[in-house]
């Protein structure tokens, strides 16, 4: 089996949290399963509704970091998360997966889990690009998380619809301003 994406799982939670606060727990497996957790580990009582509000809690305030654009902000509320969460890495594999690292406690909640792996894959970013390679959607209505990792300037918007609507009205602004 392949790896997975913990920060594209982190993105996929929190964005579906953020637009849907109270996202069903059937739905948050279903995000879940699509980014390799077992069905195992998703059906009651493994993954019940206390479980499903603490992982829409924890996606929520990773949502706030993944909102941050200053890196030194970022930085400090990753730490706090893996002071809450206290973090310590460890090597681990199961379900099928390569080698991965864990920074949970043994035996942890899933919304410390989420927690715990959302700021290690952030901070991998950080770290990698040094700077926020992630943040929300500043356009007008918009808000959705996006990860803006990768080469060239750092990105601003989550696609270029959104992007290209912000010039528009910023154009259409300059020009009411001036005539």
């Amino acid at each position: 089996m392949k790896g997975f994406d913990p920060a594209l799982r982190l993105l996929d939670i929190a964005e579906a949290v953020r637009v849907h606060p109270d996202l069903p727990r059937p739905d948050l497996a279903a995000l879940l399963a699509r980014h390799g957790e077992s069905p195992q580990d998703l059906a009651e009582p493994a993954f019940t509704e206390t479980d499903a509000a603490a992982l829409r809690a924890a996606a929520l305030r990773m949502g706030e970091v993944l909102a941050e654009t200053d890196a030194d902000r970022a930085a400090n509320a990753l730490n706090e998360v893996f002071d809450d969460c206290g973090a310590r890495p460890r090597l681990t594999r199961h379900d099928g997966h390569a080698w991965h690292l864990h920074v949970d406690r043994e035996g942890a909640g899933w919304g410390e889990w989420f927690l715990a792996s959302g700021a290690l894959a952030l901070a991998g970013l950080l770290t990698e690009y040094g700077r926020t390679a992630w943040g929300a959607c500043p356009a007008n209505g918009c808000g959705r998380y996006f990860l803006g990792a990768g080469p060239g300037s750092p990105r601003r918007y989550c696609s270029t619809t959104c992007s290209g609507r912000a010039r528009v009205a910023a154009h259409r602004r300059r020009q009411a301003a001036s005539g």
